[in-house]
């Protein structure tokens, strides 16, 4: 098996901010999980791994398919959340482009809100070599909707301090890498489904709180920017006096086989 790989530097801001993801990040829509046991044939007496599986939200979303899951996380305090919240999926300290697993041993990989952190030509490769004959990938984001007027105000305060790590390996135009000649995928296939985050107002702060760019701050600026995401919560015409707020999103499943 591969040494471990190495992550970004951003990618550290997770494992501080591993209890806000957990208390902020929604979970999946069921449509999209059933979708991906259709095409990817992901059941019972199959075995999935779950790639930068954070504290496991996709991991338990995953559950009613009946596989055996396994997921890899490379932050320490991801997988200590993982551990506390879904005890009884292995959890494994290792990257996208080094995973910990022998050759052909998954029928399947999923990668939920994490794909655009890997460097896609090498982390491919990888997944070729875990995965067995026949074997696909899918690659799942919760898309913000940019309609709700109160979210992009919040959102906001995050892409300030995004503007400061424009090294993000997220930048990188991956998807060109399915369908290449030379690499082990064919084409992407996406789906989209209608989804939406129903939660406490403090929710919504921790989400935000989560991000790369704002989990990767210091202690004060994080403090500073909860109060800002606070008051725009309070003052804002559709969210003032609402103590759960509802958010849109749409969920993005994308998916790839072995050529």
């Amino acid at each position: 098996m591969p040494r471990r790989g190495r992550t970004h530097p951003v990618v550290r801001g997770f494992d501080r901010g591993a209890e806000a993801y957990e208390r902020g990040r929604p979970g999946y829509p069921a449509a999209a999980v059933r979708h991906i046991g259709r095409v990817l044939r992901v059941g019972p007496n199959r075995t999935v791994v779950d790639l930068g599986s954070g504290t496991g939200k996709f991991t338990r979303a995953l559950a009613p398919l009946g596989s055996a899951r396994i997921a890899v996380e490379p932050t320490a305090g991801m997988r200590r959340v993982f551990e506390r919240v879904v005890p009884h999926v292995p959890v494994l300290d290792g990257t996208a482009e080094a995973i910990p697993l022998p050759d052909g041993f998954a029928d399947a990989i999923v990668c939920a809100q994490a794909f655009h952190w890997f460097r896609p030509r090498a982390a491919l490769r990888e997944f070729a070599r875990v995965l067995r004959p026949g074997g696909g990938v899918a690659l799942v984001w919760n898309t913000r909707d940019e309609a709700a007027s109160w979210w992009r105000s919040v959102f906001a305060v995050a892409d300030r301090y995004h503007r400061k790590e424009r090294a993000h390996i997220g930048w990188r135009p991956w998807k060109r890498e399915f369908g290449r000649s030379a690499g082990p995928f064919g084409p992407l296939h996406l789906k989209e489904f209608p989804y939406a985050q129903r939660a406490p107002v403090e929710t919504f702060v921790d989400r935000v709180l989560s991000t790369s760019s704002l989990a990767f701050q210091r202690a004060d600026e994080r403090r500073r920017a909860a109060r800002e995401i606070r008051e725009i919560l309070r003052t804002d015409p559709a969210t003032r006096g609402r103590r759960v707020l509802t958010l849109p999103m749409r969920t993005e499943v994308y998916w790839a086989f072995l050529k």
